[in-house]
């Protein structure tokens, strides 16, 4: 039986700004991507969001970011190899810590937003990001954009990885996604996204925007937390995938 991961970001809430709808996406996803503070997120977030997730069932993964709250860590910022190793690392024990008080701990990690695809155009701040993760816990599972440069680079260092795929992005021919600035990047309508889904989870292939059908292996495919309707959004790919046959499972170092 084909198996997968849904994925979702989540613990993106800021003091009194409140972003997603963690609580009513929970049940429907298999794992959570944790914001660690620097793109979004706050400590007394991060806590209830683990707490929340660990009495779920569902596997903790720290969501790494740009330290910019206030651009929500889409904006490319220039950062050194070295930075980058040292805020992945400190991320990641910011997170860990929290999970303790859970008795649970981090099982994956994956970049949000601007750094995501900084670290596919730039294999330096690839390799920061695989060595931090070798430094903190070699265990944790690296998730990266499918068959994409910080995935290979995980790979290749012997990470544990999984390629992610997309539910609600539109891809281009040469399987990276359309940048969110540009029309049509965002599957709005829920059956569409749903049905790329299942063709990602069953038969491995996506249409891209130009309306060619390309290959693309996926371990786990992302639920958008802030979407409006990321609630119903998460139960239909659940169901959605379900109903094809395709069984869910938790991403991370015990998967």
């Amino acid at each position: 039986m084909r198996t997968i991961d849904l994925n979702c970001d989540m613990g993106e809430s800021f003091g009194a700004w409140r972003m997603g709808a963690d609580a009513a996406v929970m049940p429907w996803i298999t794992s959570a991507n944790i914001a660690c503070g620097f793109h979004a997120g706050d400590p007394l977030t991060m806590l209830a969001t683990v707490r929340a997730a660990a009495a779920a069932g569902v596997a903790i993964g720290a969501h790494i970011g740009l330290p910019d709250l206030v651009g929500f860590g889409r904006r490319a910022l220039a950062v050194s190899p070295a930075e980058l190793h040292a805020m992945t690392v400190v991320q990641c024990g910011a997170l860990a810590a929290v999970a303790r008080t859970a008795n649970v701990r981090i099982g994956h990690l994956k970049p949000h937003g601007a750094l995501y695809h900084m670290a596919e155009q730039e294999p330096a701040l690839a390799q920061a990001i695989v060595d931090a993760i070798r430094d903190v816990d070699a265990n944790v599972r690296l998730v990266g954009l499918a068959g994409g440069a910080l995935v290979r680079a995980g790979e290749a260092a012997g990470l544990a990885i999984a390629h992610e795929a997309f539910a609600d992005r539109r891809y281009r021919m040469d399987g990276y996604l359309v940048p969110r600035d540009q029309p049509g990047a965002v599957i709005e309508d829920i059956d569409a996204a749903v049905r790329q889904a299942v063709a990602l989870a069953v038969d491995g292939l996506v249409t891209s925007v130009d309306g060619a059908t390309i290959r693309v292996h996926a371990d786990t495919v992302c639920v958008h937390g802030d979407r409006p309707d990321a609630a119903v959004f998460a139960q239909a790919l659940n169901e959605g995938l379900r109903a094809a046959g395709v069984a869910l499972h938790r991403c991370g170092a015990d998967a």
